[in-house]
C-alpha cells in the first residue's frame, strides 16, 4: 500500500450518486417504495456498478445515475446517503477530508419536492457524520450541461444560501450537449466567486483538450474535474500550468469508461502532468459505483508504475491544499 492505514487523505472529487453503498441503496429504495427494475439483488447491484468485466461507455456511466438519483430523491434519502458516505469514507480510508458533490435538482422529482429541504438534509447528514467521526466535509453544487441557464442559476442561488452550512464550491457537469457554451456561464462562476465559493468544472473527460482551454479562459476555475485530455496537446498544458489550476484525476473511473485507453495512456498522462508542473490529486469519482476506494487507487497507480509512493504523498497533500474547505 503507498500509505500506512493511520495516513490521514483528502478526496475531493466524488458524486454523491456513486459513493452509497448498493445495500444502502437498496434499502432507501424499498422504504421509499420506489419501483425497481429488479427484484434480485444482485442484479440490481450490477445495475448501478461497474467493473473492469463491466465496463461501460462513458454515456452508459452516465445514466447509471438515473437510478441513484432518483433513489435519493427525498430529505431522508439525501441524509442518509451523505452520512453513510462520509462514514464509509473514515472508516475505510481514514479520510479525513471530503468535498461531496451532486445535484439537488436532480433529488427533487422535477419540482415535487423542495429544493432548500434538500439541502438541509445534506447540511444534517454533514452534521450528523462530524458529530462522529473527525472528518471535516464540503458540499459542492453541480450545475447541468443539460440544464437551462436559469436553471443552473437557481443552483447557484440555493450554494450562496448555503454557503454558512457548508456548501463550498460549485461546479458544472452531466452529458454533452448540442449548443452548450463554458462561456455562457462566465457571470456564474464570476458571481460565485464573489459569494467566496470554490470554482471546480468538469472538462477534458468526455471532451477533448479544447475543453480544457475553454474553462481556462472562460470561467478561470480553480481546480478541473478529471482534464486528462488536456495532456493531448502541449499548447493546453501550457495554459494549464499558467493558470495554476489542479487537477482532480480519477483513474479508475477514467479507465472504465474509455476515456482512458490502458494503464500505459495512463502514465502518458501522468508523464505529461510532470513534465507541465500541472498540479493533480488523486480521487474515486464515484466509489461504489466503481467499486474502488482512494487507498485502492493510490495501490493501482502505485502498482503499475504509474506514480511512486512519494508522488503519491505529494497528491495527497496537494489535495489538503486545494480543498475548498476552510
Amino acid at each position: 500500500m503507498p500509505f500506512p492505514d493511520g495516513a490521514e487523505l483528502a478526496e475531493l472529487h466524488v458524486h454523491l450518486g456513486g459513493s452509497v453503498d448498493p445495500a444502502v441503496m437498496w434499502e432507501i429504495a424499498h422504504a421509499q417504495g420506489i419501483r425497481l427494475p429488479t427484484k434480485d439483488y444482485w442484479r440490481f447491484v450490477d445495475l448501478v456498478t461497474v467493473t473492469p468485466k463491466r465496463k461501460k461507455t462513458f454515456e452508459e456511466y452516465l445514466s447509471l445515475f438515473r437510478w441513484t438519483e432518483l433513489i435519493q430523491s427525498s430529505p431522508i434519502a439525501i441524509e442518509r446517503s451523505v452520512y453513510q458516505t462520509i462514514a464509509g469514507a473514515y472508516r475505510r480510508n481514514n479520510i479525513t477530508l471530503m468535498e461531496l458533490r451532486f445535484n439537488p435538482m436532480k433529488r427533487n422529482r422535477g419540482g415535487e419536492q423542495d429544493l432548500d429541504h434538500i439541502m438541509m438534509a445534506a447540511v444534517r447528514g454533514i452534521d450528523r457524520a462530524s458529530l462522529e467521526y473527525p472528518v471535516k466535509t464540503g458540499i459542492i453544487v453541480c450545475l447541468d450541461r443539460t440544464f437551462t441557464l436559469k436553471m443552473n442559476e437557481v443552483l447557484l442561488e440555493k450554494a450562496a444560501k448555503f454557503s454558512s452550512r457548508g456548501v463550498v464550491g460549485i461546479d458544472i457537469a452531466g452529458p454533452p450537449v448540442d449548443g452548450f457554451k463554458y462561456s455562457d456561464y462566465r457571470a456564474i462562476y464570476r458571481r460565485a466567486r464573489r459569494e467566496g465559493l470554490g470554482l471546480t468544472v468538469h472538462a477534458g473527460e468526455d471532451e477533448g483538450h479544447s475543453s480544457v482551454r475553454d474553462v481556462i479562459d472562460h470561467l478561470q476555475p480553480d481546480r478541473i474535474g478529471h482534464g486528462v485530455r488536456a495532456t493531448e496537446d502541449g499548447k493546453t498544458m501550457e495554459m494549464l500550468e499558467k493558470s495554476g489550476a489542479v487537477l482532480e484525476v480519477c483513474p479508475t473511473s477514467n479507465l472504465n469508461t474509455g476515456v482512458v485507453r490502458g494503464m500505459e495512456e495512463m502514465r502518458a498522462v501522468f508523464q505529461s502532468l510532470r513534465r507541465f508542473r500541472v498540479g493533480f490529486t488523486i480521487n474515486t469519482d464515484g466509489p461504489e459505483m466503481l467499486m474502488t476506494n482512494l487507498r485502492k487507487e493510490m495501490a493501482l497507480l502505485a502498482s503499475e508504475g504509474v506514480l511512486k509512493t512519494e508522488e503519491l504523498a505529494r497528491a495527497n497533500a496537494a489535495a489538503f491544499r486545494a480543498s475548498f474547505i476552510e
